[in-house]
């Protein structure tokens, strides 16, 4: 066999070893990935039951805490549409109305959705990169 043989052989093996890796990579991801909607994102049909992130500002007037004190339910808006959202925990404390808030949890077949964690902005300027382009689109975020 030739060197350019030889060296043509390595290469191809370097490609098929990369693309290899780059399926295992995605098929491991594949589970552990949470997509990121807006609500805006819920009319066009969004998976039910599957782990996924979803992002907006707390509408002012829909915190509400039920009896237990631990189970909260309120309202995600991006301007475009509401998602009612429920969750049982213990919120951040900068979580409020009127706040960015990313929820993740699963979608219902309702349509609202189940928090099973919140994540709250940390100043009043700070917005989820995700949450912000989806305001962007829907043209509800104020400049």
């Amino acid at each position: 066999m030739k060197a350019k043989h030889q060296r043509l052989t390595l290469v191809l093996l370097a490609v098929v070893a990369v693309i290899a890796a780059g399926l295992l990579a995605l098929s491991a991801l594949r589970d552990q990935a949470a997509f990121f909607y807006a609500p805006g994102d819920v009319a066009k049909g969004v998976p039910v039951g599957k782990a996924v992130r979803l992002g907006g500002m707390v509408e002012k007037g829909s915190l509400k805490r039920a009896a237990d004190g631990v189970t909260q339910t309120f309202v995600v808006t991006d301007g475009v549409a509401q998602v009612p959202v429920r969750f049982a925990g213990i919120a951040p404390d900068l979580f409020r109305e009127g706040s960015g808030v990313v929820a993740e949890g699963s979608f219902l077949a309702d349509g609202s959705f189940k928090a099973t964690n919140l994540l709250a902005k940390h100043d009043e300027r700070y917005m989820p990169p995700e949450v912000a382009g989806a305001m962007h689109k829907s043209k509800s975020l104020a400049p």
